[in-house]
């Protein structure tokens, strides 16, 4: 399955979730990890010719807002190249989510500009009797946009929603090799995906000194009857869980972000040794 740069970046905090549950329950949830102001810099490199290349920067954003008249928070991540990387892959990629304050899902929007392709999806969330449901919309290259809906007794996030809940849970009773199951809202489809716990490493960055101490999880997906890993990703083991490196394995080649710089966290960074 083809993925976009920055939809496979997004999926770096989705690991900390819990097991599947009723959506009254799995819904709402309490925000210990972050706070509004918080903004994560990384640097992107990807493969070429067996070197690697940096090539651009992403930015996680979050800030307090509203949606529908009520207080919600909004988290943007975008994702640009630069320089001479533009002349062989541009990209220009910006991803949104406005949540309520108890990390309900309300709305995303992704909008991506990669190589000659620019796609639009859009999900809406709404909540009757008990059940969450989604619509969705996706187009592409100007073409008549597709529409599709979907109802689960389970919530749905999408990768950002989903990776800002993410970060308040704790996977320290967590195996290696537990396989993690959460339901992907995105354009065009809803679907269950899985995420493979594999431990604590100390991870050191590559573009500084800064050495951390992570979880290491990775997302997987079938491709003709075959699992295969698309990224590995390494999230601080601290209270604030902030992603500061990731292997991605995309269609054109291999990828890394490192950590750049972290403001405005709400947690001290106790993982860094």
């Amino acid at each position: 399955m083809k993925r976009s740069f920055s939809a496979i970046f997004a999926m770096l905090l989705t690991a900390i979730v819990l097991l599947p549950s009723d959506v009254a329950a799995q819904c709402s949830s309490t925000n210990t990890a972050f706070k509004s102001g918080e903004v994560l810099g990384y640097d992107l490199y990807f493969n070429w010719k067996f070197v690697w290349v940096n090539v651009g920067t992403a930015n996680l954003s979050i800030k307090q807002s509203t949606y529908g008249g009520q207080p919600a928070y909004c988290a943007s991540l975008i994702t640009r190249t630069a320089g001479k990387a533009d002349k062989y892959f541009v990209m220009r990629d910006t991803l949104t989510a406005f949540m309520g304050t108890d990390l309900v899902p309300k709305y995303y929007r992704k909008r991506a500009r990669e190589g000659k392709d620019y796609s639009c999806d859009d999900v809406w969330y709404s909540y009757p009797s008990g059940k969450c449901n989604v619509k969705m919309r996706f187009s592409k290259n100007g073409k008549p946009a597709e529409n599709k809906s979907a109802s689960s007794k389970y919530c749905a996030f999408d990768m950002v929603s989903m990776m800002m809940r993410a970060r308040s849970f704790n996977a320290g009773t967590y195996k290696k090799g537990q396989r993690i199951p959460f339901l992907m809202a995105e354009g065009k489809h809803c679907e269950w995906r899985d995420l493979v716990y594999h431990g604590k490493q100390v991870i050191k960055m590559e573009n500084s000194n800064d050495r951390y101490r992570c979880l290491v999880f990775s997302y997987v997906e079938k491709e003709k009857g075959k699992e295969k890993e698309i990224i590995r990703f390494y999230i601080t083991d601290d209270a604030n869980h902030v992603p500061v490196m990731l292997d991605m394995h995309l269609n054109f080649g291999s990828a890394k972000a490192y950590l750049r710089s972290a403001k405005g966290l709400r947690n001290a960074t106790t993982a860094k040794v």
